[in-house]
């Protein structure tokens, strides 16, 4: 595969894009089951899987092999998801790494499983960080 910028490279070579696109369904077959997220993701996605998962095979393939074929803004994308909150990204992470270590070989689950308990971080630090705001007493 030809790279926009040849300088970049991917995370690893055994990351090729049918082990992204088998992460990925596997993923959502999951997702689309759960009772927690499930809904939230039928809500927001309806009848349209087909293309949000072509979507997130694009971003997975830019955060994992460079390619630049994701053109969207993931923040921007969450933060208009009013009904999310922090213990629905656990949910999802909860998922995503079950997937990540069934469908791949461990040293690549562990790689996307980095990868995206970063990206959950970043997410979350966006969407309920409150600077100057006090912490939940218990």
């Amino acid at each position: 595969m030809a790279y926009e910028n040849p300088k970049r490279k991917p995370i690893d070579d055994r990351i090729e894009e049918d082990v992204i696109r088998t992460l990925v369904h596997g993923f959502y077959a999951k997702v689309r089951k759960d009772e927690m997220i499930g809904p939230i993701f039928a809500r927001v996605i309806g009848n349209g899987w087909d293309p949000h998962l072509e979507k997130m095979c694009d971003f997975w393939s830019s955060v994992m092999r460079m390619t630049g074929r994701y053109k969207g803004n993931p923040m921007l994308a969450h933060m208009r998801l009013k009904m999310v909150r922090p213990e629905h990204f656990e949910r999802w992470l909860t998922l995503f790494r079950e997937s990540a270590r069934e469908l791949c070989e461990p040293e690549v689950a562990a790689l996307f499983i980095g990868r995206a308990e970063n990206i959950t971080k970043s997410l979350q630090l966006g969407m309920f960080f409150k600077p100057g705001a006090r912490p939940a007493s218990s």
